[in-house]
Parts: structure tokens; C-alpha cells; sequence
């Protein structure tokens, strides 16, 4: 229970569940699945299905694309979170740098919360506006 008590926490943290409430929050985190990851394993691959976003609930994981690292990932960070509304291949691989925990949500469950609660539709609609509205203003810049 403590575990999906952090995943909710950490969803909140992911904008585009950004404007949901607690309780959806808490309703998300109940379809993710927790999942330990050792030391040097690729947790996505670029190219791979995107069919899940992911929380880094604990350790350390590095961002590589085209076999070259362009990012480090900590606790508390999160990626994918697109391919529960687009299923597009992978644009990098993600690889645990450290033993670690992350949080796993895919696409069918995420599909059947959005038909249970469909007021979580008009809030996630509303944290992907401001994801894009933020992307915007930094492409101005």
C-alpha cells in the first residue's frame, strides 16, 4: 500500500496528470504494477513498442539514444507517459544505471480507467494542453 501511496505522489508530479485530482491520482496508481529492475537493464528500448509509461520509484537509470547517452534519470523521474495516448516506437533506451524500482502502467489498463472514470478524460486533456502549451514557449525562446 505504500508503494501505491508513492506512485500517486509521483503522478502528480507528471504534467500531463498535472490537473487531476487525488483520488484519480490514487485510482491510477492502483492499475500500475511495481517492478524491480537490476543494474544494467534496459527497461525501454529505442525503436521498442511504447506502450507504457514508467515512474523511477528508486535508483538510477540513463537515457541513450543512437547508443549515445543524452540523459540520467533519478528517483522520482518519469517517462513515457505519451505512449499511454500515442503508442509510437521508443525514441531512446532507458537503462537502469543502478539496481531500481519503477512503477509500470500500460496502455490497456490506463484505456479501462479512462471508461470507469471518464472525468479523467477532460483533466488528463487539460495537463496535456499545458505540456504542449509549455513545449510552445520554450520553441519561441
Amino acid at each position: 500500500m505504500a508503494r501505491q501511496s508513492e506512485l500517486a505522489q509521483h503522478l502528480g508530479e507528471v504534467q500531463l496528470f498535472s490537473k487531476c485530482s487525488k483520488r484519480d491520482l490514487e485510482q491510477i496508481a492502483k492499475q500500475m504494477e511495481v517492478l524491480d529492475v537490476p543494474d544494467g537493464t534496459a527497461i525501454v528500448r529505442q525503436g521498442g513498442a511504447g506502450d507504457t509509461f514508467y515512474v523511477l520509484l528508486e535508483g538510477d537509470a540513463v537515457v541513450r539514444r543512437n547508443g549515445s547517452q543524452v540523459g540520467e534519470l533519478h528517483a522520482g523521474a518519469y517517462f513515457g507517459e505519451l505512449a499511454l495516448l500515442d503508442p509510437a516506437p521508443r525514441n531512446a533506451d532507458v537503462v537502469a544505471a543502478s539496481d531500481a524500482v519503477v512503477g509500470k502502467l500500460t496502455v490497456d489498463p490506463f484505456r479501462t480507467l479512462l471508461r470507469e472514470v471518464p472525468a479523467l478524460n477532460e483533466r488528463l486533456l487539460a495537463g496535456l494542453a499545458h505540456r504542449l502549451r509549455e513545449a510552445d514557449r520554450r520553441d519561441v525562446r
